[in-house]
């Protein structure tokens, strides 16, 4: 399974760069709620209603998985190894693959 972050998600949508990867991988494909409230938040940024789009994602076979307090957990674990890169957690940021890779 492939887990999208928002940039991804948003580039599918949108047709921007890197959609063209992102498709071929949007069957077997999850999100978190975390990136979901990302992508709601750019839609509303843009004076989008990002109801139809939430809609729409949960009619897709795009899995949305809770975050929860576990993965909070484990996500703030990551800090000492993205500090220096200045890397959030919500990133595209190639540098990723590097360290989870």
């Amino acid at each position: 399974m492939i887990v999208l972050d928002a940039s991804a998600l948003l580039a599918y949508l949108f047709e921007e760069s890197g959609h063209e990867i992102v498709a071929q991988y949007i069957e077997d494909a999850c999100i978190s709620t975390v990136n979901s409230c990302e992508v709601a938040w750019r839609m509303c940024r843009d004076g989008v209603d990002p109801q139809p789009l939430l809609q729409q994602l949960e009619r897709t076979a795009i899995e949305v998985i809770p975050f929860t307090q576990t993965h909070a957990l484990y996500a703030a674990n990551f800090i000492p190894q993205t500090q220096r890169y200045g890397l959030s957690l919500l990133t595209a940021d190639t540098v990723w693959s590097q360290l989870v890779g």
